[in-house]
């Protein structure tokens, strides 16, 4: 039973570490935004924060190469969670922070996919806010400095990333810059998707609740077709008693008087 045990292991260790893994999600957000929405803090500051980050990639890598040592089979883990490699992967490609940014959400998204605890809508709201938070920070990053950019605070990249997860477009703010506009492409691509699920989502419900109504009726249905056919047969076993009992001889007049 070795494969039994170590995926028990594998599974134990992912509910451990589900809660504290999101924290230090939370902690990498706030260590991303900060340097954005203050770029004059001091040095120091600048340095935590990416110490920040690193810090929360690394525990990430560290959960994924525990999970890889856990299961029973790596060759088929690896195979499984091919996001989860990418992730641990990308920033050592090119240690950017947008790259780390990407992994980070890549890794939590995945964390969060299996956490039970966590719905499908509680999910997909929170992929909305997080999109919308990164994605306004990351364009801002990147836009701000840039010679022709229209998006230079973070009211604007906020908006703009609005209209662009919900593919509306105004066209008032947009990226001028290449990497703006692969961010550009990358929000509006995980807009329609979350879109999709919200819509899916919403018709799944009203499905289950006209499939319970359905059953509820089918079930009243059987259940008045059953007392109806044993109401028939309480009246054919009146009529048969009845066809059954003796006849009471009429008395004469003499008899009565």
């Amino acid at each position: 039973m070795p494969g039994m045990t170590e995926s028990t292991s594998q599974h134990r260790w992912e509910q451990r570490a589900q809660a504290p893994l999101l924290a230090l999600a939370v902690a990498f957000g706030v260590a991303y935004a900060v340097p954005i929405v203050a770029p004059d803090a001091d040095h120091w500051v600048h340095a935590v924060c990416t110490a920040v980050e690193w810090t929360v990639w690394g525990a990430f890598a560290l959960d994924y190469v525990v999970r890889l040592a856990l299961a029973p089979s790596r060759r088929l883990f690896v195979r499984s969670h091919p996001l989860d490699l990418v992730a641990v992967v990308l920033p050592l490609v090119q240690p950017l922070r947008l790259l780390r940014l990407v992994s980070t959400l890549l890794l939590v998204g995945r964390r969060a996919r299996m956490a039970s605890q966590i719905t499908l809508t509680t999910y997909v709201a929170g992929s909305v806010a997080g999109l919308l938070m990164f994605g306004s920070l990351a364009v801002l990053h990147v836009e701000r400095d840039a010679p022709d950019g229209n998006i230079k605070t973070l009211g604007d990249a906020v908006w703009w990333s609005f209209t662009t997860m919900t593919t509306v477009g105004y066209g008032d703010h947009a990226p001028t810059t290449g990497l703006g506009r692969l961010l550009a492409v990358g929000l509006m691509l995980s807009g329609i998707a979350l879109l999709g699920v919200v819509t899916a989502n919403i018709a799944a419900w009203f499905i289950s609740r006209f499939e319970r109504d359905d059953k509820e009726e089918r079930r009243q249905t059987a259940l008045l077709e059953a007392l109806t056919e044993e109401v028939r047969q309480l009246r054919a076993e009146v009529v048969r008693l009845s066809g059954n009992a003796p006849a009471v001889p009429a008395q004469t007049t003499a008899e009565r008087t």
